[in-house]
Parts: C-alpha cells; structure tokens; sequence
C-alpha cells in the first residue's frame, strides 16, 4: 500500500505543490502554472540552469502519480537534496553565495524572457559544496515594463540579513527564526547605524525602501503594474544589488571557538592518535551519511567526508561556521555542509501550524554521530544532565562517537573558573552507566598523552 503526503512547505502556491510518495519527493504542476512552464522547458532556461548546476534537474513522470489529477497538468521528480537547512542556519558567506545564485538566475532568466516570481531564501538549498535553486515553479514570463515582483522579498529575504550580519551583528539571520518571510525593512532600517543612510545601495534599497512600504502600505503595491520599468532598468536594479551584496565583508573577529585548534590542549601525538581512532570508528559502523555536533570548522567531519560520506559539520560559532564553508568552497568539497546549530535550543518547527519548516529533530535520523569534546560544554556549561544527553543523542542516531573529558582535564576546569563546582557526579563511571542506558556501548579508547576517553556506541532504540 503506497503512502502520500503533502509537504507543507508548498501550500502557499497556486502553481503547484511537492508531495512525498513512497518515500519518494514529487512536484504536481497544476493547469495554473502550465504556460509558464512550458515556456521554462521550451525556451531553453531550463537546460541552461541545469548545465550550469543552478537549478534542481527533474524528470517528468506518469500524470497517475498526481494526488490532485483535476488540477494537475504534470508530475515531475526532482532531484533529491539530502538535507534541508534554512537561512538561520547558514554562515554569512552562504547566505551571501545563495543572493548572489537567485540574481544570477534572474538575470539568465530575463535573457530567455522569464523572471523569477519569488525572491525567497526557501528556494536555494545547499548541495555539493553548492547554493542550488529548488524551486521549478518560480519562473513566470517576463511582461515589459513590470516591476520585479519579488524585489521586495529578495530585500526581506537576503540584502537586509546580509547588510545586518555585515554593519551591525553576524547573528542577525537568527531572526529568521521570528520573521519566516525575511526581516521587515522598517525594522532593518531602524537597526542599522545612522553612516549607513551615506551608502547610496543600503539607502535605496532598505531605508528609502521601506519608506516607500510605509507610504503605500494602504494603497495598491507598488509592485502590480502601477510603475513602469523598462528591462534595461531592470536589469541595471538587479546589478545594482549584486554589485553591492559583492561588496559586503564581514569583518570577523576572535570569537570563542574560532581558533579552537590552535587553544586545544593536544600534543601532536595525542591529535594523531584521536584521529586514527575517529576513523577507525567511522570505518567501522560504514555509515552513510554523519552528523558532526561541535564541530568547530570541520577538522574530524572531514574525515567522514573525504570518504565520501554526506556530512553535516554543525557548530554554534558563526565565525567557526564562516571558516569552515569558506574551507569547503577552497577546497571544492562535495560531501560536507557546513551549519549553524545551538544544540541547547536547535531549530525548531516554525510557520503555518508550526510545519512550514522542519525542526532538526525531524530532519533526522542519521547513521552516525559524533559528539567529540562536547559533553562537558553541555553538562557544565548548560547544566544538561547527562541522562538527558544520553536520552536526546540515542533518538538522532543509529551510532555514536562520542568523548568523555573529565572533570581534571585542563579545558574542563577553565570553564569552572567563573562557577562553583556542583557537578560531583560528572564522573566517567555515571557517564557509562548513563548512557549505557540509551546506548550499547561497543569499543572505548583513550586517547594518547591526554586524560579523555572516545567511545563508540549503538543506540538500543534501534532507528
């Protein structure tokens, strides 16, 4: 018996919806959409977009599997992106690279006499070390003189976030969380500082723009077809905004994971030996895709992806985050997506009856993870009992690596520095019996000139 479901991400479009078949990710095209679609396939935007890595490829497949066949013009069958992460999880540098992707899109789309409808930060994803757009169904035929319609959106979605992240704090996309259609400009305009309005580009396209929404915000949208622009003017806005969001820089500083590695308290044997036996583990568990949990900027997540193994790097450091995806662009690196996560409040489901976007919970399982130099930041630093790491971890994973640091290891103690000791039973035997409770707990080795512990372990709830 087949299963279907409707994602509730797509439910705002009349042009279409994805839905889950089997397991299996689907997009029903509707009659709506049907002109603009063809002109898509026909025009030769579509082959462009592909060739060049932009756009999702699909295939069309049998009008049978529409699950709304009255309104369905076609079905087709993306390709599958492994993991779906959002803006609020993203570095400066990807969602500066996701901008410049959905500009470039338009302006290829405007040569083939389409434009993009929407202007959201939903429609890029990340894949293969790559932003790529998603969304099929954005494209609509160019008319002379109209406005671009997404203009406002694309402002919400990336040129405020980004010139916030930039002028005033690189936390800013965590509104995000708050905001799903993109930071209000109004409330951009009125954070960023004053110099600001002495940048022609932040001054027209934030600040004098959302005086502009003020203006007409009890009158038709300006956006509708009221204000004429021609396509040479058009495609100079669009310049424009590629030209400044190019030139925005995010000047990082020292913060307190950034330079992880060069304050460890490893000696070169030590890092040797942790290594061989993270791989060692990760050899033996042949997992197929791996969740790296304080990761820093990736030293041990790519020893899973230079094995070709779909990893995701997350850390709760921006600047840790922004080194790591600036690594991975370096480098070329296919199998490693490097993310935002604070691990004592991850992401959440949020929208339309909360399932518009899906919490880190939901996105999982996954095969393995690894949680190395980790525990005593949740346990001390959090005050997380470690029954409820045990009990969080065993439900997002089929295995895990994990690394015990004891109360006299040296990194341990400097964050009792500025706290009083009442963690009497953070000790390595509670740890065991802890989460020998959630876990079988398969191999430890303790690594060489230093006083930690790497286990691996079987979660007992059996994913």
């Amino acid at each position: 018996m087949s299963s279907l479901s409707r994602e509730p991400s797509s439910f705002r479009d009349p042009s279409g919806f994805m839905f889950k078949k089997n397991n299996e990710f689907y997009r029903q095209v509707n009659f709506y959409y049907k002109d603009d679609y063809d002109r898509l396939m026909n025009s030769g935007l579509y082959e462009e977009l592909v060739r060049n890595s932009l756009l999702v490829p699909h295939e069309e497949v049998n009008l049978l599997e529409a699950p709304e066949p009255d309104t369905a013009y076609k079905v087709i069958k993306p390709k599958k992106i492994p993991f779906i992460s959002y803006a609020y999880e993203w570095s400066f540098e990807q969602l500066k690279d996701a901008a410049l992707l959905t500009l470039k899109i338009q302006k290829l789309a405007l040569e083939y006499g389409m434009s993009l409808k929407d202007g959201s930060s939903y429609n890029v994803q990340f894949h293969e070390g790559k932003p790529i757009f998603i969304d099929t169904l954005s494209f609509e035929k160019y008319e002379e003189g109209k406005p671009w319609v997404a203009y406002r959106q694309f402002c919400q979605h990336f040129y405020a976030p980004l010139v916030l992240m930039s002028k005033y704090d690189i936390r800013m996309n965590q509104l995000f969380r708050i905001y799903i259609d993109g930071i209000p400009l109004d409330l951009a305009s009125k954070m960023l500082p004053w110099s600001t309005r002495l940048n022609f580009s932040i001054l027209s396209h934030i600040h004098l723009h959302a005086k502009s929404q003020m203006k007409y915000s009890n009158k038709q949208d300006v956006s509708t077809g009221t204000i004429f622009i021609s396509k040479q003017r058009l495609t100079a806005l669009i310049d424009h905004l590629e030209s400044s969001i190019r030139n925005l820089k995010w000047q990082q500083t020292n913060t307190e994971w950034g330079d992880y590695y060069q304050k460890t308290n490893y000696s070169d044997k030590g890092m040797k030996h942790k290594e061989q036996i993270v791989s060692d583990y990760i050899d033996r568990v042949q997992a197929k895709n791996v969740w790296d949990l304080g990761a820093n900027i990736g030293h041990f997540s790519r020893i899973a992806s230079n094995r070709g193994i779909s990893t995701i790097s997350f850390d709760i450091d921006p600047a840790a985050v922004n080194q790591n995806y600036l690594l991975v662009k370096k480098n070329q690196e296919r199998n490693l997506l490097p993310l935002l996560l604070d691990l004592t409040n991850p992401s959440s489901n949020i929208g339309w009856a909360n399932e518009e976007r899906k919490s880190f919970v939901e996105r999982g399982p996954t095969d393995l993870i690894m949680a190395l130099a980790l525990i005593h930041h949740l346990v001390i630093s959090n005050n997380v009992p470690i029954r409820s790491v045990a009990a969080f971890l065993s439900k997002l994973c089929r295995y895990l690596i994990i690394e015990f640091v004891p109360l006299h290891d040296s990194q341990v103690q400097k964050l009792l520095v500025s706290r009083k000791n009442i963690f009497d039973d953070y000790t390595q035997d509670h740890f065991e019996k802890q989460f020998g409770e959630y876990f079988d707990i398969l191999d430890s080795q303790t690594v060489a000139d230093s006083v930690r512990t790497i286990y691996l372990m079987r979660s007992k709830i059996g994913l």
